[in-house]
C-alpha cells in the first residue's frame, strides 16, 4: 500500500502565505491531527525584517517568526517572548526578539534554513516552516497607469491599482524540501493574508507553483481575507481575488473556496471603513460559474480588531480533507 493511500498516517497539508491572517489560522489547525509544513513569503522589506534583511543579508524573519510562534508548542509566556518588541533603545527600538534570535542562529551557523529548523526544535514547532526560498526577494508592482513601484511596504502605500506584480530575480530557486512538501501533500491551503505581498509571491516562485499544478491528487484551498486591504485589494469582491491568482498563474488552483458570510457589526465597519477597509463580499454566483465550491459560514471574532475564528475555520478545512481523501481511497 502507498504512503499517500495508507489509513494509519495523518494527513499531509501545506500552506503557503504570509501575515497575520496565516498565523492566526495555523493557531487552530495545530489542534488538528495534521501533518503540517508552513511555506512562508520572503519579500517583506519593511520594520524590523527589512532593516534585518539590509544590514545582515538575510531573508526577511518577520512571517517566518510569525508562524513559528503560531505552531510552537510551549509556555504562552514563551511564545510573548518570540513576539516581544522592544519599545526604546539606540538600535533596538522596533525589532522583535523573534527576529533577531532568527538572525543571531543565521550569523552562527551561516545559514538561514538552518536557523528556522533550529528555532524549530528549540520551540517544539507543530510541523515544518520553511521559507519560499533561501534568499530575500525583491517584489515589484506595475500599476494600472504603468508606473513601477518597488519594495513589498511600498506597494500598498502607492494607492493605485495593481496590475501586476514579480519577483526579482525572477527564477529564484525554491527550498527542494518546499516543493516535496507540495508534491506530497494530500491538502495545499492557500491564504488567508496581503493578496499581492503575502499570498501571490509564493505562487512566482516557479517551481512552487509548478509542484502546486503537479499534484493532482491534493485538494486545494483557498482561504478569502474577511476585509479589503487599502492599496492593494480595494473594491475587490471574493472573485476579484481568485481572479488576481488566476492572471499570475495563469492555470485555475482551487478546488474549494472557504468565505466569511457572517454580519460584521456596523461599528466594526466604521472602524475599518476609516483606514479604507471594508468587508470582502461573497458574489457567490460568479464563483461558483467559473467552477469553485463555495463553504461559507461565519468565521471571524472581533476583538481589537477582525481575525478569522481559528477554531471554526480549522474544523472546516479539518471536514474538506477528511472528507477529500475518504472519497480518493
Amino acid at each position: 500500500m502507498s504512503n499517500r493511500s495508507s489509513k494509519e498516517r495523518v494527513p499531509r497539508i501545506v500552506v503557503m502565505g504570509g501575515g497575520t491572517g496565516l498565523s492566526v489560522m495555523l493557531r487552530g489547525l495545530k489542534q488538528k491531527p495534521l501533518d503540517i509544513t508552513a511555506i512562508v513569503t520572503v519579500a517583506d522589506d519593511g520594520g524590523s525584517s527589512g532593516i534585518l534583511r539590509n544590514e545582515l543579508q538575510m531573508p526577511p524573519p518577520g512571517d517566518i517568526r510569525n508562524v513559528l510562534t503560531a505552531l510552537a508548542d510551549v509556555e504562552p509566556l514563551m511564545s510573548d517572548m518570540l513576539s516581544y518588541r522592544f519599545p526604546a533603545g539606540s538600535g533596538l527600538a522596533g525589532h522583535s526578539l523573534g527576529n533577531l534570535i532568527l538572525a543571531a542562529i543565521t550569523d552562527i551557523s551561516g545559514d538561514f534554513v538552518t536557523a528556522v529548523r533550529e528555532l524549530s526544535r528549540v520551540f517544539a514547532v507543530r510541523g515544518r516552516v520553511l521559507p519560499a526560498a533561501d534568499q530575500a526577494v525583491i517584489l515589484h508592482a506595475e500599476m494600472e497607469d504603468g508606473t513601477i513601484v518597488t519594495g513589498e511596504s511600498k506597494i500598498p502605500e502607492a494607492n493605485g491599482r495593481i496590475k501586476r506584480i514579480f519577483l526579482e530575480p525572477e527564477h529564484v530557486e525554491p527550498l527542494p524540501e518546499a516543493c516535496e512538501a507540495i508534491k506530497e501533500a494530500d491538502a495545499i491551503l492557500i491564504g488567508p493574508g496581503s493578496l499581492y505581498t503575502s499570498i501571490i509571491p509564493n505562487l512566482l516562485v516557479p517551481k512552487l507553483a509548478e509542484a502546486v499544478l503537479s499534484n493532482t491528487e491534493a485538494i486545494k484551498i483557498f482561504v478569502c481575507n474577511v476585509m479589503t486591504q487599502p492599496g492593494e485589494t480595494d473594491d475587490y469582491t471574493v472573485s476579484d481575488h481568485l481572479q488576481a491568482i488566476y492572471d499570475h498563474v495563469g492555470h485555475h488552483l482551487f478546488d474549494y473556496v472557504i468565505v466569511n458570510d457572517g454580519e460584521i457589526p456596523m461599528q466594526v465597519q466604521n472602524f475599518y471603513a476609516e483606514k479604507g477597509a471594508k468587508p470582502v463580499q461573497l458574489d457567490f454566483d460568479v464563483v461558483t460559474s467559473r467552477g469553485y465550491k463555495v463553504i461559507a459560514d461565519t468565521l471571524v471574532l472581533f476583538r481589537r480588531y477582525l481575525r478569522h475564528d481559528a477554531d471554526k475555520l480549522s474544523h472546516h478545512i479539518y471536514q474538506l480533507v477528511e472528507n477529500w481523501i475518504t472519497r480518493k481511497r
